[in-house]
């Protein structure tokens, strides 16, 4: 264990890494509130950009393969590891954050597997822009245990059920990533998406040990055959996680059979 490292330990530390190309995706509309209709909406990061100096993903999550890896294959123009949704890194990107409210930093891949120099340099980006709110998102928490996170980041991770999903991703299992979450002292959120079948009493009590700022919550919307709660189940989650945090909806729909 090293112990909390700040960015300004990092300068002594630098050298020299790859290069990459600047993906910035869409501001994504807002629909506030939540209620019980099957058909309500929201997109998951209003008023929102993606920056990403790091990109990949060596999880193979299955519902990954419609969306994050669909999406990468429009990259081969500009690069082959973009395409290939390789984990590699984009160092020249990192002078170059989006004007957004909330930026999403490595929304399409993982900074758990960017090595520590590189998690440094975008953490040190990250705190010059203190004028702007990032959401960093990992499925490994972990890795982070040894910075101290900048106050302008919100840490969050997916945690689509608290049962095993070892059988849809290569991920640490959604118990170990809340127990990192929880860990970190940094500001917090939570995506319950996509959802998948859940103990009620269990994931609320998850959550609210969390403390997050936010949560966000949707079913899959890329047909991935994957097990799903009922609407009314899920919509009794909302309600008891509203008493205590921002939930935001996306997807909210009956099951598929």
């Amino acid at each position: 264990m090293l112990g909390n490292v700040s960015v300004e330990l990092l300068l002594q530390l630098k050298k020299d890494c790859l290069n990459q190309n600047v993906n910035i995706v869409e501001d994504a509309e807002r629909i506030n509130g939540v209620n019980d209709r099957v058909d309500d909406m929201t997109y998951m990061y209003e008023k929102t950009k993606t920056w990403n100096p790091f990109k990949g993903c060596g999880f193979d999550c299955v519902y990954c393969e419609k969306s994050f890896k669909a999406q990468a294959k429009r990259q081969k123009h500009n690069c082959i590891k973009c395409y290939n949704y390789e984990p590699h890194y984009h160092p020249e990107r990192l002078k170059k954050i989006p004007k957004a409210d909330l930026v999403f930093c490595c929304g399409n891949g993982d900074i758990s597997f960017a090595t520590f120099l590189q998690q440094g340099d975008i953490l040190q980006a990250i705190g010059l822009k203190t004028n702007q709110t990032f959401l960093l998102q990992t499925k490994n928490p972990r890795c982070l245990r040894d910075w101290r996170i900048p106050s302008n980041v919100i840490v969050g991770t997916t945690i689509e059920t608290n049962r095993d999903t070892k059988h849809i991703s290569k991920a640490p299992s959604t118990d170990m990533r809340k127990f990192w979450l929880d860990k970190l002292n940094c500001r917090k959120a939570v995506t319950i998406e996509p959802i998948l079948d859940f103990d009620l009493e269990i994931l609320k009590q998850w959550i609210w040990e969390i403390n997050p700022e936010i949560v966000w919550i949707g079913y899959d919307n890329h047909n991935c055959g994957l097990v799903e709660p009922e609407l009314d189940k899920t919509k009794k989650l909302i309600k008891k996680l509203e008493k205590f945090t921002d939930v935001r909806l996306k997807t909210i729909r009956e099951k598929m059979v």
